[in-house]
Parts: C-alpha cells; sequence; structure tokens
C-alpha cells in the first residue's frame, strides 16, 4: 500500500515481518517456540471441523481422521447435499452446522479445516483465529493483498498453528529439487519460469440456462461477503469451476500458481517481489464466467525475475508435453549460469551448459520426509515441529499471485515495498488490494496491524 494518510479503512497498519526467519523454515522449528500457544497435549484428541465440504476439504478431513488422535466433531456447508454426506461419514461425532460461526463457538473443536470457496477464506479464517481454533486453510489463501495480510496479522495475533493446503510442498521431488537449488551447482540463478496450461476449448465451463436455486442450497450463504450474482450451478459445482470467475477465485492464477511457484520461493528463499506486471484476457472462451484465459505474470526479485505462463485454450507443455493431446501440464524452470534445472510435480532434470557443470550429480539429501501435510499441521498443534506451509510462510506465495491479479486488473506494473508490505506510488492500487465487501460482511481492516 502507499504511504499512511490519516486513518484511512485502506491504509495498512502493519510492522514489517523479521523476513529471514519467515522465509528459511527451518526443518524442525517446535511450534512453541514460534509462540504458537493453545497446543493440545500429546496424549489427547483434536476435535477437528470442516467448513466447506466439497472435495478437497472432504479429503483433507480424511487425511487427518485417519489418525487415532483425531475426532471429527463438525461440519458445514451451506450446500446441504455436502454437508449430510460429510455427516454421514463420521456419524458418532460429527455435527452438522449451516453457519461456520455456530462451528466456530462449538466447544468440541480445537481445530478448523477451512475448504470453502476462496472469497471466504480470508473472514473465516481470521473469525477461526479469533476463536482460537487451529487452522487449515485451502489454497488459494486469499484473493486480495489486504486479505493476506489480515490472515497473517489474525494468526500473529492469536498465536494459532496453520498450514495452507499446498500438500505437494510434502512431496519428496520438491525436497530434492529445493536440495539441488541450494547445493549452488546450477551457480548463481537469474531466471525462474513457471506455467500451468490446459485447452478447455472455445466453450470453457459451458452455460447455465436459468437453473433456480435447488432446495437445500443457501445461497445467500454461499455469497456471502462476495459481490452479488445469481444461481449459477457451473458456478457452485467445485473447485475447478469456480476457477472460471474473478469474484469467487481470482481465476487460475490463485488455482494453481500456488502449488506451483511454492518451489521457487522455497528453494531460493524469495521473500516478496518488488515489482509485478501482469497481462492477459479472454481472447478465445466464451462460457459463464469471466476469467482470463490467458495470463502472464513477471514477478521482480532483488536478485532474479520470475515468470508465470497460465494458458485455458492450449496445453503445449514444453520438456512436459509427452503425448499430443490435450491435458494439464505445468512446470517450474530454473536457469542458471551453469544449468537449467526443469521440474513438475513428479520429476526433475537438469541440463548442463556444457563443461560449466562438470558433475550434475544431485548432492546429498539433507531435508527430511513429511510425516504428511496434515499431519504437520496436527503434530505443530500438539507442540511438535512448526507446519512448513503455515501461513507466516505462504504469505510469500500468496502476496505474489494476488498483485499479479491486481496488476492484470489495472494494466501496469505494481511496485511493492517488501519491508512496510506496502504498495508504493499508487493509490489507486493501495486503495483496490482492500477488498469492499457485500454488506454485511465487514473486511477485518483490524489485524492489519499485526501483520
Amino acid at each position: 500500500m502507499t504511504a499512511p494518510k490519516g486513518n484511512s479503512r485502506r491504509t495498512f497498519l502493519g510492522q514489517s515481518l523479521a523476513m529471514g526467519s519467515a522465509v528459511s523454515l527451518p526443518q524442525i522449528v517446535p511450534a512453541p517456540a514460534l509462540g504458537l500457544g493453545g497446543q493440545a497435549p500429546a496424549s489427547e484428541k483434536i476435535g477437528v471441523g470442516l467448513i466447506g465440504c466439497g472435495g478437497m476439504g472432504r479429503a483433507n478431513l480424511a487425511n487427518c481422521a485417519k489418525y487415532p488422535d483425531v475426532v471429527v466433531t463438525a461440519a458445514c456447508d451451506p450446500i446441504e447435499e455436502r454437508l449430510t454426506a460429510t455427516v454421514k461419514a463420521y456419524p458418532e461425532t460429527c455435527k452438522p452446522y449451516k453457519d461456520y460461526r455456530q462451528l466456530l463457538e462449538a466447544k468440541d473443536v480445537d481445530a478448523v479445516i477451512i475448504a470453502s470457496v476462496p472469497h471466504w477464506h480470508c473472514l473465516q479464517a481470521v473469525e477461526a483465529a479469533a476463536a482460537g481454533k487451529h487452522l487449515f486453510i485451502q489454497k488459494p489463501m486469499t484473493l486480495y493483498l489486504g486479505e493476506s495480510l489480515a490472515v497473517l496479522g489474525a494468526v500473529k495475533r492469536h498465536q494459532v498453528v496453520s498450514q495452507v493446503g499446498t500438500q505437494i510442498h510434502a512431496s519428496e521431488n520438491y525436497r530434492r529439487v529445493v536440495e539441488y537449488i541450494r547445493s549452488g551447482k546450477l551457480g548463481p540463478i537469474s531466471v525462474v519460469r513457471t506455467f500451468n496450461v490446459m485447452n478447455q476449448g472455445k466453450e470453457g465451463v459451458g452455460r447455465d440456462p436459468g437453473t433456480p436455486v435447488p432446495a437445500g442450497v443457501d445461497w445467500e450463504m454461499w455469497i456471502g461477503p462476495a459481490p452479488w450474482r445469481p444461481y449459477n450451478r457451473i458456478l457452485a459445482a467445485s473447485s475447478y469451476h469456480h476457477c472460471s470467475w474473478m469474484d469467487y477465485s481470482g481465476g487460475w492464477l490463485p488455482g494453481m500458481a500456488p502449488h506451483i511457484i511454492d518451489l521457487p520461493i522455497w528453494a531460493l528463499e524469495l521473500g516478496y517481489p518488488t515489482h509485478v506486471s501482469c497481462l492477459g484476457g479472454r481472447f478465445v472462451i466464451e462460457d459463464d464466467g469471466d476469467a482470463p484465459d490467458v495470463q502472464e505474470v513477471l514477478w521482480q526479485y532483488p536478485s532474479l525475475t520470475m515468470t508465470w505462463m497460465g494458458v485455458l485454450v492450449n496445453s503445449y507443455g514444453f520438456d512436459f508435453h509427452g503425448e499430443p493431446v490435450p491435458r494439464r501440464r505445468l512446470g517450474i524452470y530454473f536457469h542458471g549460469l551453469n544449468g537449467t534445472l526443469y521440474a513438475d510435480y513428479g520429476t526433475y532434470k537438469v541440463v548442463p551448459e556444457g563443461d560449466r557443470l562438470p558433475d550434475p550429480s544431485p548432492p546429498e539429501r539433507s531435508i527430511p520426509p513429511s510425516p504428511g501435510h496434515e499431519r504437520e499441521w496436527l503434530d505443530g498443534i500438539k507442540g511438535g515441529p512448526a507446519p512448513l506451509c503455515r501461513v507466516e510462510y505462504h504469505t510469500f506465495v500468496d502476496v505474489p499471485i494476488v498483485l499479479g491479479n491486481l496488476s492484470l486488473k489495472l494494466k501496469r506494473t505494481i511496485r511493492f515495498d517488501p519491508q512496510t508490505k506496502q504498495i508504493v506510488g499508487d493509490d489507486e492500487a493501495a486503495r483496490l488490494a482492500i477488498p469492499e465487501y457485500r454488506k454485511p460482511w465487514k473486511f477485518p481492516e483490524e489485524y492489519l496491524r499485526y501483520a
């Protein structure tokens, strides 16, 4: 944001992060050492509730429920069919709630998984932290810079244990790439290129001819703080479909980039970017949505640039293309003085720059395996190591993404001060970086001061 002027609600009040400790994420930092209070004793069960009973939320819940020290105590969703199915999976202990605020008041809920529609994530995460509930947030964490900093502020203010649902971070392949990059074998890395492509065809996700709100769907609660629009069965269908609407998901940049740019941000300890430029548009797809079908982002960091290419109407995947048929493809390229490493979720390959890389063999393994993405969170709640994808880390992933969408909206470069976490020299961008929630919902601006 720009420098404060008076006490405007659109002024960020936060102080600077201690960036070094937050970025480097030592592997065995105990949660108590970070001041995270309210840990459950190791012998006690953790009561877990779910807000948002779609596919990913139920999967996260199942990954927690398989452990003997977890009991599923609550579930909430504005779509009754999804809520009922979740409660039936845990009939002896799980109580249904139609309003997440009632779930957060429940004394048998120690921790919550927030897997609602993305436009809800900030408000629900902040209120969960304020209620003393540890939280697991599905990606995208937020849709606006103000939301990202409010969630960060709430987690720090209330000292709860958090984890963001970028589960690929827990993979062995990502660990091996981080080790290789940090070994220095590639030499100075000045460029990182990332991409996610698919081909939805001109029809995109399709058109809804005007389906009425089905019985058992609380559309008012589904919309919540986002701009009002009539019910659309495609929009409501799944997280995949949400990504076609900017107001409710931010599009495919927040939809997929959290998994992909996470790797270079982790490996290179990038912190926040200083400049963000984004261009794109809807050039081909004709469906009910409004998200761009082409989006290109350039992030400037002090010692390198990182790019993102997102395409919904062509799925050419460079070195990851494989069989010449339409499918989703993604990749990350690290370009160093001595060679290039390119990776996807499950593989990586090193390409030497001639004799500049005489020994391309991998370094000795140093990063221990993850016990599981959800298990990291549960262990942190019990006083174990802090989760690697806690909000304090993931803000470095979330902020570049939300600034990318802001640059796309304004069609100009956003300048950002990593120390103050403010947009520099652009009052309009600073104003638009904080959302206007639909009444009666209110953006939790008071937490900006703790970010």
